[in-house]
């Protein structure tokens, strides 16, 4: 980074300071003080949500942010268009269940007119696809990025409807499944990703199940290792089904043959050795991909996270409104992502599970 004759950057104990009048080129790439290029922004939408996962929310739910203290559109275009022009050429927009924030389509028509950003995805639970499956593809087409379209990962913790119930505590499998059928009807939504939940004493039962779909369908099925970050605090160690056993189940049913990671890779991906199909593996918790991370997080009121598990966050919200301009942003983005942790401690001594949930985060 290179400062201009009107100011300096110094950096104290890993900490940077961006000293007054200092102007940056928004060319230059984000980088962390790790050394670690960020180019993956993960944007919460809404912490609403129209299921009640037990790994992630009470039955009750949780008290909803006001309306008031969600990001506008307007408010997410500008930061997202700020972004992008430091380097994040990859953007996926989550919530909460990022569908149930109302014209959300407009949302995405709006980001997929920005030039810089190559990657544009959706993180849904899918309840709504069916209805909305179609406005969400066409909202994406006018898009100049490679292939025009718009990725989707739709969360199905369970293939058997009474199972599906009990996680979710909606009796939903079936709409869930026909959104997918009707998103899996455009090529350019594709490829569409099937995630699911590993619980140990739950998932071990949904295995076969899973790899069937996975082999006879166009989805790539995602197994994702359980977190802390339940609204009860319930998490142990104990739940957690790793991704190694169960990348041994998948492969005593049918064998595995590895795929090249892409660097920044959350999943571990392998296809099935007679060719018919994709599956993956995200080992968060014990195989932990901390060190060539390049995520960070914006939250639906408008604070940045460095980390999923971070426990300070950046608030670009009240600057935003309070009439800061983009070089102002960019150097408070800058200086949060400088002091990016180096991984999530998860397992070790001392960890500390974030006052926020992962539907108040951003999945």
């Amino acid at each position: 980074m290179s400062a201009s004759a009107a100011g300096v950057v110094s950096r104290t104990n890993g900490k940077s300071r961006i000293d007054s009048g200092y102007r940056m080129s928004v060319s230059e790439p984000l980088t962390d003080g790790h050394g670690r290029r960020i180019e993956d922004l993960r944007v919460s939408v809404t912490d609403r949500c129209n299921f009640r996962c037990q790994y992630c929310m009470p039955a009750e739910g949780l008290p909803w942010l006001e309306r008031a203290e969600i990001l506008s559109f307007d408010e997410i275009e500008r930061l997202v268009a700020l972004f992008a022009r430091m380097g994040v050429h990859a953007v996926r927009l989550t919530g909460g269940e990022p569908l149930v924030r109302r014209d959300f389509p407009r949302l995405l028509r709006m980001l997929a007119a920005i030039e810089e950003l190559q990657d544009l995805a959706i993180t849904t639970n899918g309840f709504r696809l069916e209805r909305d499956a179609a406005a969400l593809v066409a909202a994406a087409g006018s898009s100049q990025r490679p292939g025009g379209g718009v990725r989707f990962n739709v969360s199905v913790d369970s293939l058997q409807r009474d199972r599906f119930y009990a996680l979710t505590r909606r009796d939903a499998l079936d709409q869930v499944m026909r959104g997918l059928a009707c998103l899996a009807q455009y090529p350019q939504a594709h490829p569409i990703k099937v995630n699911a939940v590993a619980l140990r004493g739950f998932t071990e039962d949904e295995v076969p199940a899973f790899v069937e779909l996975a082999r006879h369908s166009a989805y790539e099925v995602r197994f994702i290792e359980f977190m802390p970050l339940d609204a009860d605090r319930a998490w142990t160690s104990d739940q957690v089904l790793t991704g190694a056993e169960l990348h041994a189940m998948v492969d005593a049913l049918h064998p595995l043959e590895p795929l090249e990671r892409e660097p920044s890779a959350t999943a571990r991906v392998y296809r099935f050795s007679d060719g018919r199909g994709r599956i993956g593996f995200i080992s968060s918790v014990s195989e932990p991909f901390c060190a060539d991370c390049n995520r960070i997080r914006l939250t639906a009121d408008g604070r940045l996270r460095t980390c999923l598990f971070s426990l300070n966050e950046t608030d670009l919200r009240g600057p935003l409104r309070e009439g800061a301009d983009d070089h102002e942003l960019e150097r408070l983005v800058r200086d949060a992502v400088w002091r990016k942790e180096l991984k999530h401690q998860i397992g070790e001594p001392g960890f500390i599970q974030p006052a926020r949930t992962m539907s108040a985060i951003g999945g």
